[in-house]
């Protein structure tokens, strides 16, 4: 779905850094959000309201002496929040889809690094109470590292394997046997920033999900870590939209 609605959109620019796939997006978004909030909505009344909330907020501040009438004072003020709040609704249930589908792609495409020829990656099952064994299997170009069949241990079991550059789907995906049931799981080994969904979930079975272990993009082009924010692309999705969205509400003049 996100392939054929967004793919022709932002596919182009998978060939830039993913710092600059994140930034060109986040301002694009915040730009049309901004446009579409300025004209669905009422301008001058979004601008009384935010002047009176100034207002009373200045009020509250006046009266930390007497709770009595701040209490009255702050009722307003969330009276009136409530209704900018409210003007503001509209504007928000028009982007809200479209920005679900923007970050579903983001999310496919710049989440994680790929998996590249010859390097070393794995693949976890997760069991629900199961033991035993369980084997995986994969095509002729793709090297297991060890034992094909591996021991349940913990509700778990790990396979390390390298292979050559290809997109391993359908007949050729992996192979996952486990209690006379095989379940599938599609691999693509590239030098591209291309990659399928590490998490595969399986339901009624003992056998909870296939994982290929793949690390996470690191957007921001240099070490970083605030707050267990690593460099990742929602975070810098956020910080990017924040900055560019306060500077359009600026030029634009938008309450």
């Amino acid at each position: 779905m996100f392939e054929g609605l967004l793919n022709p959109v932002f596919g182009p620019l998978l060939n830039l850094s993913p710092f600059w796939v994140v930034a060109i997006i986040s301002a694009l978004v915040s730009l049309i959000i901004t446009i579409i909030y300025k004209f669905s909505t009422n301008q001058n009344l979004m601008k009384q309201l935010k002047d009176e909330m100034k207002e009373l907020q200045k009020e509250m501040k006046e009266l930390k002496n007497d709770p009595k009438k701040m209490m009255e004072v702050q009722t307003k003020a969330m009276q009136t929040n409530s209704k900018y709040m409210m003007q503001s609704m509209k504007s928000t249930l028009i982007t809200f889809i479209p920005i679900i589908l923007i970050f579903g792609w983001m999310n496919a495409n710049i989440a994680f690094e790929p998996i590249l020829p010859g390097q070393e990656f794995t693949i976890t099952t997760m069991f629900n109470k199961a033991v035993g064994q369980v084997k995986l299997e994969a095509p002729e170009d793709i090297i297991i590292a060890g034992n094909a069949t591996q021991e349940i241990i913990n509700n778990k079991a790990t396979w390390v394997l390298e292979g050559k550059e290809g997109d391993y789907k359908d007949e050729k995906a992996i192979k996952i046997v486990f209690n006379d049931r095989i379940e599938y799981k599609n691999l693509l080994i590239t030098t591209k920033q291309a990659y399928y969904e590490p998490i595969k979930l399986i339901s009624n079975s003992p056998l909870k999900s296939i994982t290929v272990n793949q690390a996470q993009k690191r957007v921001i082009p240099f070490n970083f870590n605030f707050l267990g924010y690593k460099g990742g692309w929602l975070g810098t999705y956020i910080i990017v939209s924040m900055i560019v969205s306060m500077l359009l509400r600026k030029i634009l003049k938008v309450y």
